[in-house]
């Protein structure tokens, strides 16, 4: 049975913050259907903190607002908007609130946590106090994190120097029919269970009806979007999501007058063939062989 699910900004009011300052909206989870998938926005207060702790899934999160402090094994970093990474399975890690206001991030959570299984997270030993420092995408050391900015989805800005400050080539830009792709998290990152990624659509922008064998999520940050799923449309614009199952018939189309922009996850990681199954050219194949 397919599947999909849409979520307004105003549909799901973030909770109350807890003890210690965090609190996180669920936009995907185990309750909607999904198996791959765990998605959220989380907010972190000024003073707050996220214990140490470890997951049996794999955790990406991109940056939205604000300042946040991410402690793991190799160090502690100052992380800001536009910082992204990766947390991969069984990775100590903890959060600390930094700067004037809460900091605001969106996290992959792949497979999806079970809360039957105590949401697959185990407390564990503090991690050694450091003196956080800002992220060097250019340094090895920093493999498995990078950094986005709105300008590197545009095509006539592309140049050495900006792909030299976004991690590598890896992350260089694709662009195809109006459409410009920015790859984040995948398995060059060290990603084996999910990807994660910035898409951006010009006013022309438009891809046809498809599906894939994977499940995929969508959060709007910039512009207006039609976006259908199995036959339904929906007027998306920032703060809303959407999301996916395997075998749903989905495509958009740009609905504003400006570029549309979000950010994009996948789980499972697509496969090398057959990621993609086009309405068209089943359509076409009927045809030829009617004729």
């Amino acid at each position: 049975m397919t599947a999909h699910l849409v979520r307004r900004a105003t549909d799901v009011p973030p909770p109350e913050y807890d003890e210690h300052g965090h609190r996180r909206r669920e936009l995907v989870g185990e309750d909607d259907g999904s198996v791959h998938t765990g998605f959220g926005v989380c907010e972190l207060l000024p003073d707050g903190a996220i214990g140490p702790h470890v997951h049996s899934y794999e955790e990406s999160f991109c940056v939205l607002d604000g300042t946040v402090v991410l402690d793991v094994p190799e160090g502690s970093y100052l992380l800001e908007e536009g910082d992204y990474g990766l947390l991969p399975t069984g990775v100590p890690h903890a959060w600390q609130g930094a700067g004037d206001t809460a900091a605001r991030w969106a996290d992959m959570l792949a497979p999806v946590p079970r809360a039957r299984y105590g949401h697959d997270t185990q407390a564990v030993p503090a991690l050694p106090r450091r003196n956080p420092v800002r992220l060097d995408v250019r340094d090895p050391r920093t493999r498995s994190f990078g950094h986005f900015e709105p300008a590197q989805m545009e095509p006539g800005k592309q140049s050495q120097d900006l792909l030299a400050v976004s991690a590598s080539m890896r992350t260089a830009l694709l662009v195809y029919s109006g459409i410009t792709v920015k790859m984040m998290v995948d398995g060059d990152l060290g990603a084996v269970a999910s990807t994660m990624f910035m898409v951006q659509y010009a006013p022309d922008g438009v891809a046809g009806t498809h599906d894939h064998p994977f499940e995929e999520t969508y959060l709007i940050l910039e512009g207006a979007v039609d976006a259908t799923f199995d036959g339904s449309v929906y007027r998306l614009g920032p703060g809303d999501a959407a999301w996916a199952g395997a075998g749903c018939v989905h495509g958009f189309t740009n609905a504003g007058a400006g570029p549309v922009r979000w950010l994009e996850t996948q789980a499972p990681q697509p496969p090398v063939r057959h990621s993609y199954r086009f309405t068209r050219d089943w359509q076409y194949l009927r045809e030829a062989l009617e004729s």
